[in-house]
């Protein structure tokens, strides 16, 4: 069998079919977790006090209410490399002598013959498989759901009175002493 035989034999097609599978099995499998973190964050409540009445009772939220996001990741890059050395060696040794001794009658003859065959094959092969995850926006409709439920919360019960999402004043500038303002008239 040659070398080049040996590297047709290899099943690239169905590693590269394999890798591809795995990689989208990952990914169904990476969204599905990430959307049941979702529903535990949306089953979970955590007690908070209620800023418009903070000696009263406290509020329950959920994680989701309070902007909690699962994290999404996606597989961004899959790379298999494989490493093949193949050596094959085919030797092969043949040698012979011959004598002849005699006259007139019987004849002698000797007859040395030597063979000798050596066949070795060796072969080493190394794989690598590398996968890079990276972290990903959640699905755009589950974004939005999460801004509706926590708009609808806030319209039902205001935590922080009118404007959820104040602007803070400006600080005083410290006057500076020795200047003083001079007015026109």
């Amino acid at each position: 069998m040659s070398i080049g035989q040996e590297l047709l034999n290899v099943p690239f097609a169905e590693m590269v079919q394999k890798l591809a599978l795995s990689v989208a099995e990952s990914q169904s499998e990476l969204d599905r977790h990430s959307t049941d973190v979702a529903k535990y964050m949306a089953d979970q409540k955590i007690m908070l006090p209620d800023l418009s009445n903070p000696s009263g009772p406290g509020k329950e939220f959920s994680l989701v209410s309070m902007g909690f996001l699962p994290a999404f990741y996606a597989v961004q890059e899959a790379e298999i490399e494989v490493k093949m050395a193949i050596s094959m060696t085919k030797q092969k040794e043949k040698s012979g002598s011959a004598s002849v001794k005699g006259g007139w009658g019987p004849v002698a003859a000797q007859v040395n013959a030597s063979y000798s065959s050596r066949y070795a094959y060796s072969q080493e092969g190394a794989s690598r498989l590398t996968i890079k995850l990276a972290p990903a926006a959640p699905p755009i409709l589950l974004q939005k759901y999460m801004e509706a439920v926590t708009a609808a919360m806030l319209a039902e019960n205001p935590v922080m009175g009118e404007d959820p999402d104040p602007e803070p004043e400006p600080a005083p500038q410290p006057r500076q002493a020795g200047k003083q303002s001079k007015k026109r008239q």
